[in-house]
């Protein structure tokens, strides 16, 4: 009996450390909203569009930008299982924390549990708490067959360091580490430790959403444009001014968003409008030379009276010169070197550093668990 209670003690605690660290990813501030997109590995051999259907993806080609699929794919192009594919989410930020807008709406099927739909329908994006929670159902296990509930899928709009980036939500795989995930997604380990709220790779937990930071293209896209702040990840492309520019993002073109009319129907307006830069020689995505100078007709935006906002970027090949260095300035006489400042000592032996903090978070630990075992003692 003494084991059992120790043993189910061991487990509640477990539960709630892993609850407190899940907890602190994903953070965002009250009101912002962003583009965002998440991982989901399918568990079996599957359709885009059926994938598309499951996430309320509107458009198929942002589906098939965010992976890098050609445009003109078919619906019917099959995701293997265990493909992890990129959906792209538009997110919200309340209560501290971001997801998905509104969307996905799962309509709950027979023999559903919220348990099910978070770890077998969406793979362990989100727990089944988190379904509970902004849902408002008071009992998890009374869902009803044919209820709609809204998916609220993991995602920030936060800046990292300064800038502005796509947060995705990676589903982490089993035996992986921070350093590895740090590597594949050109970030560093402190700052996924930082943004996950881990100290090491023991809390790192498989089957969950782990908060990546993808680093976009710079681009001209002005700020009182309607698609302001743009942001387009590595490899990805993204259909934009109501489906007539299409961007593409590629790290080879030194983080340079590249943008160019992209040919489609557009979703809103009868027409696309003229994508001309200034002076009328070059349309979005064109570039003219002149001695060691490049200059492109770059998108800047669009506004709601169907204007496409351009701009001339110019870049300069030009050898660059150096000015000659300086002469010397005349010798001078040194002055006499100050005494020597004694040496501070040294921290006394033992010092706790940063370890105290480790200490004492293990003691809160502790602490907590034993008065969970002698509440069961005195229970049982």
């Amino acid at each position: 009996m003494g084991f059992a209670i120790i043993l189910m003690c061991l487990l509640v605690y477990s539960s709630f450390t892993t609850i407190s660290v899940a907890q602190q990813a994903f953070k965002c501030r009250e009101g912002t909203t962003c583009r965002s997109l998440v991982g989901y590995k399918s568990p079996n051999t599957t359709s885009i569009s059926s994938i598309q259907k499951l996430f309320g993806v509107k458009n198929l080609h942002s589906l098939l930008g965010a992976n890098n699929l050609r445009s003109s794919t078919s619906p019917n192009y099959m995701i293997q299982e265990q493909q992890v594919i990129k959906i792209p989410i538009p997110c919200i930020c309340f209560n501290g924390t971001g997801a998905s807008n509104k969307m996905p709406i799962y309509t709950v099927q027979p023999d559903d549990g919220l348990y099910y739909i978070a770890s077998n329908v969406f793979m362990g994006l989100l727990t089944y708490q988190r379904i509970q929670q902004v849902n408002k159902i008071e009992n998890a296990n009374e869902i009803d067959v044919g209820q709609e509930l809204w998916i609220p899928l993991p995602c920030s709009c936060e800046e990292v360091e300064g800038e502005r980036v796509v947060h995705y939500a990676h589903l982490v795989e089993e035996g992986s580490t921070v350093e590895e995930i740090a590597e594949k997604f050109g970030t560093t380990n402190d700052t996924l430790y930082r943004l996950n709220g881990i100290a090491n790779n023991s809390q790192l937990i498989a089957a969950t959403a782990f908060d990546v930071p993808l680093k976009a293209c710079s681009s001209s896209v002005r700020n009182d444009s309607l698609d302001f702040p743009f942001l387009v990840p590595n490899n990805t492309y993204f259909f934009t001014a109501n489906n007539c520019v299409k961007c593409k993002c590629d790290a080879a073109n030194n983080w340079t968003l590249q943008c160019e009319p992209s040919g489609n129907k557009p979703s809103s307006w009868s027409t696309c409008p003229a994508m001309q830069c200034e002076g009328g020689l070059l349309t979005i995505g064109n570039t003219a030379t002149s001695g060691c100078n490049t200059t492109t007709c770059a998108y800047a935006g669009f506004s709601r009276d169907q204007n496409i906002l351009t701009t001339l970027a110019t870049q300069s090949t030009c050898p660059v010169t150096t000015a000659p260095a300086p002469a010397p300035a005349p010798a001078t006489t040194p002055a006499p070197a100050p005494p020597p400042a004694p040496a501070s000592a040294p921290p006394p032996a033992g010092s706790p550093g940063n370890f105290a903090s480790r200490i004492g978070l293990s003691w809160n630990y502790l602490f907590i668990s034993i008065h969970m075992i002698l509440l069961l003692v005195y229970l049982l």
